[in-house]
């Protein structure tokens, strides 16, 4: 049987984690842009212990497959891509990525790591949904969501604040058999 690359994009590549990995978040951390798309918690800097801990929390979950996110050209660490909440019954999951080095932004890597671990979860944890979310003003990760062919399935109005000012979440899904049909095209 011919199989396609699991863990090889055109640009990047799903990796495991290394040793010297949270010296890149920590300093990735300090960029309060990076922090404020990244997640709804208030944004403040990490230690590389922190994170390694927080990590540490979560890294023996078996609803969790977490990757590193490295590029084919070098080598270099440039974020996180993980499936959480996997429903193994329910062929369910929630998607996370992080394009964490503002140097590789608006370039393609996000769509080709999404797609990655899009095509993870359904070609190898054979899911049949996949959900993800970002916070209205995040343009760059909606734009990736919908290449990838995300349908949006939902708001929840006004439940991020920050500066003083009211921000939706936008709510969006994938179905395999859309999945399917958009590899089709590639």
């Amino acid at each position: 049987m011919d199989f396609k690359p699991l863990f090889t994009g055109r640009l990047v590549r799903l990796a495991a984690p290394q040793p010297d990995d949270h010296l890149h978040f920590a300093k990735w951390s300090e960029n309060d842009e990076y922090l404020r798309v990244m997640d709804n918690d208030p944004a403040r800097p990490q230690s590389a212990q922190a994170h390694q801990l927080w990590e540490q929390s979560f890294s023996g979950a078996s609803n969790l497959f977490f990757f590193r996110l490295r590029t084919l050209s070098d080598d270099t660490l440039i974020g996180l891509a993980a499936l959480g909440d996997v429903h193994l019954t329910n062929h369910t999951a929630s998607l996370g990525i992080a394009i964490s080095d503002p140097a590789y932004w608006s370039k393609g890597y996000g769509t080709d790591a999404m797609r990655l671990i899009v095509g993870y979860g359904f070609r190898e944890l054979n899911l049949h949904r996949i959900t993800s979310s970002t916070i209205s003003y995040n343009v760059r990760s909606i734009k990736v969501h919908e290449k990838v062919g995300f349908k949006h399935e939902g708001i929840q109005r006004e439940s991020i604040q920050r500066e003083g000012q009211r921000y939706d979440v936008i709510h969006f899904g994938i179905l395999r058999s859309e999945w399917e049909a958009l590899s089709r095209l590639d």
